[in-house]
């Protein structure tokens, strides 16, 4: 290790916390931290001079690259002016255009109020504690309980952790958080009281952290037709799938629902800053007109900060104007392609893909799941930085979701380390 990659090595390893991270092995004497100091493209470098490609768009966020020039431009023209003011009682420039660009990419009078906070647990507590008031102040207050999937991740605060459905994640948690029913389909959402129901939340089309676990076609549309049937509300968490993750801008488009409230985050800067937003309707909207009971008491103090705003306004331009969903459709369908060829492995048994985001689920070749002691999944993304690749599992799930900007051989130079890392975790030792 040299000087750089030494100091900043220790000084982690003695002050920092990492998320969902073990630090008896991350502090560990023999272990060297990856440090990383640069980007461009779908490239990142660490403080050794190595290069990988980005697999997991840092943590699912960006979108068109590092160092995009529209993206970068605009930040540093928003600091020549200033960098934040208080969204409480004020407003500024940027914050109105993008709320009303966001508005514009629905149809006329869906979703025309945006909230702005801060990551998509807040853009879900938002949204939450809109649906519990708007109930109160329309007189259902009887509407106290929310509904998530088995299987969900709506973000680690305490409203949003309530209404997880993985054990590992919040489960220590549980005595503190709010009473939330957990269904495994739309036949056992059918089976609950629909009367005391708040909200339905979902991710559309696909759970994340799951394991990359698709939902069946046509399962959102008649999640659309029931909440309607019955009166209640739902949130779609679009969170990591929104901003053209799926294909389309956002995951509901392909089965044509409009949500009533809708959680945005991760890609709404392009992976450049934290900002979120919290689309919601008219209808909800004016349910807290009125006397000062029926204002919304919540908020953060970065709310609406003027870099985040102006980075999601260049965002958003890339998309208008170098086409991304259009050339989508090619690479997706290249994505495809090449991750058919993991299908043959024999410690591959299934390889899930929306759009442009997949999960490569390993397994013993008897089809029964690793021991859990064994990290199989931590194994093989580690084993993939050898061959120039970076990204997370999802247990025993090697997760794919690179940026846009990857191109063909790179895609394949992805594919290609994630194959050759299964190899060598998984595969079998040399005959004698």
């Amino acid at each position: 290790m040299n000087h750089e990659t030494q100091s900043a090595a220790a000084a982690d390893k003695a002050h920092a916390w990492h998320p969902f991270t073990q630090h008896a092995d991350w502090c560990a004497p023999e272990h060297e931290p990856l440090v990383l100091v640069e980007g461009e493209g779908a490239l990142l470098r660490d403080s050794e001079g190595r290069e990988y490609l980005d697999g997991n768009s840092s943590i699912w966020t960006n979108l068109h690259g590092h160092r995009h020039p529209r993206i970068d431009a605009a930040i540093r023209a928003q600091l020549d002016r200033v960098a934040h003011t208080s969204f409480l009682g004020f407003t500024h420039p940027l914050a109105a255009q993008l709320a009303g660009e966001l508005v514009a990419l629905w149809s006329a009078d869906s979703l025309t109020r945006v909230f702005f906070s801060d990551d998509g647990s807040t853009a879900i507590e938002v949204a939450l504690k809109m649906a519990a008031q708007f109930w109160q102040q329309t007189g259902q207050p009887q509407r106290t309980r929310f509904v998530a999937f088995s299987g969900a991740y709506h973000g680690d605060t305490m409203g949003a952790s309530s209404l997880g459905g993985i054990p590992a994640f919040h489960g220590k948690f549980s005595a503190w958080q709010f009473p939330a029913e957990h269904v495994a389909s739309m036949d056992e959402l059918r089976l609950l009281d629909a009367e005391k129901i708040a909200a339905v939340v979902i991710e559309p089309l696909i759970q994340g952290a799951a394991g990359m676990r698709l939902w069946p076609r046509g399962m959102l549309a008649d999640l659309r037709a029931w909440c309607d049937a019955h009166g209640v509300l739902l949130i779609l968490d679009e969170v990591m799938t929104g901003f053209g993750r799926t294909g389309t801008m956002f995951a509901c488009e392909q089965e044509g629902v409009i949500p009533d409230f809708i959680a945005l985050a991760k890609g709404l800067t392009g992976g450049y800053l934290p900002l979120a937003a919290t689309l919601t309707t008219e209808r909800v909207f004016s349910a807290f007109l009125g006397g000062p009971e029926r204002t919304l008491y919540y908020g953060h103090s970065y709310t609406a900060n003027q870099l985040g705003c102006a980075a999601a306004l260049a965002n958003l331009a890339i998309f208008r104007e170098e086409r991304v969903l259009e050339k989508l459709r090619g690479q997706i369908a290249r994505f495809a392609r090449l991750l058919d060829g993991l299908r043959a492995l024999p410690q591959v048994v299934e390889v899930r893909q929306c759009g442009f985001i997949a999960g490569i689920e390993l397994r013993e070749e008897s089809g029964e799941p690793f021991p859990p002691e064994r990290l199989v999944g931590a194994s093989v993304c580690l084993a993939a930085r050898k061959h120039g690749l970076l990204t997370r599992p999802i247990r025993d799930v090697v997760a794919l979701m690179p940026p846009y900007c990857t191109t063909d051989a790179q895609l394949a130079q992805a594919v290609e380390a994630v194959a050759l890392a299964i190899g060598e975790v998984c595969g079998r030792p040399p005959s004698r």
